[in-house]
């Protein structure tokens, strides 16, 4: 296993970087209490931005969520462990994406 302190410090750095950017993106969303332009095309544009902003948020909670549970996963001594094949995953592919919780032959 990777150095499992190196690893964890890693992932706390992560989903201090994550929470951040939610919280950013969601004060965003949320002081938009202004109304919408009254020109047709300025209102598509500020759409568009609120449509990006959602998913944007969406994707970095995911995100917060696998970092969460790839914590966790090193507190029990699961980290290395597949979670859909009980194989080990290779310390490469965890190097790589610290949050994966599937070997890459189960990750297809």
């Amino acid at each position: 296993m990777p150095d499992r302190n190196a690893v964890r410090e890693r992932l706390l750095a992560k989903r201090d970087e994550l929470e951040e950017r939610v919280r950013r993106i969601d004060r965003d969303l949320h002081k938009r209490d202004e109304p919408m332009s009254a020109d047709f095309a300025e209102q598509v544009v500020e759409q568009e931005n609120l449509d990006v902003l959602y998913s944007l948020e969406a994707e970095g909670r995911t995100e917060l969520a696998r970092v969460e549970r790839a914590l966790e996963r090193i507190a029990t001594d699961e980290y290395t462990v597949c979670s859909r094949c009980g194989k080990t995953i290779a310390p490469q592919r965890l190097e790589a994406i610290p949050h994966a919780d599937t070997c890459i032959r189960c990750a297809d």
